[in-house]
């Protein structure tokens, strides 16, 4: 599982739908969580977060132009290559916090990833979840 340490931007609920913008290293984030409970409502600017998501959820870019509905686009460098017969985990250096992306080895050879290539990773808003920070040092999921 990847976590960024984020601070909240802003909170917009409708029914049991949030979408939260949480911000980390200077760039914006968002989370759409399905089913959100009432404890969301009450999160608020500027709060501790931990935003999560699953490296099988990570997927790669190279040379992406134009506009896309993917709100979550990490500019990254590659920093390692681990390439299985139908899988391939690439870990990523997002300013100095490692994230791990698996994608089929197909797709890795298609895009000749390599170290130190410039990649974007995507991530879709409802594959992304946000932990509050609580001050035992716990974190709950919503």
């Amino acid at each position: 599982m990847n976590r960024l340490a984020a601070h909240i931007a802003a909170v917009e609920v409708h029914g049991s739908i949030a979408l939260v913008d949480a911000t980390a290293f200077g760039q914006r984030f968002t989370a759409m969580l399905i089913g959100a409970g009432t404890e969301v409502s009450s999160w608020r600017e500027n709060m501790p977060v931990t935003l999560m998501f699953k490296e099988a959820e990570v997927s790669l870019a190279k040379n992406l132009a134009g506009q896309i509905s993917l709100r979550n686009r990490l500019a990254c460098t590659v920093g390692r290559v681990e390439q299985g017969k139908l899988m391939t985990k690439v870990t990523l250096d997002f300013h100095g916090q490692a994230i791990a992306s698996i994608i089929t080895t197909r797709s890795a050879q298609a895009l000749q990833i390599a170290p130190g290539d410039i990649v974007e990773a995507l991530i879709k808003a409802n594959e992304m979840t946000v932990a509050p920070e609580h001050k035992t040092g716990s974190s709950e999921s919503a």
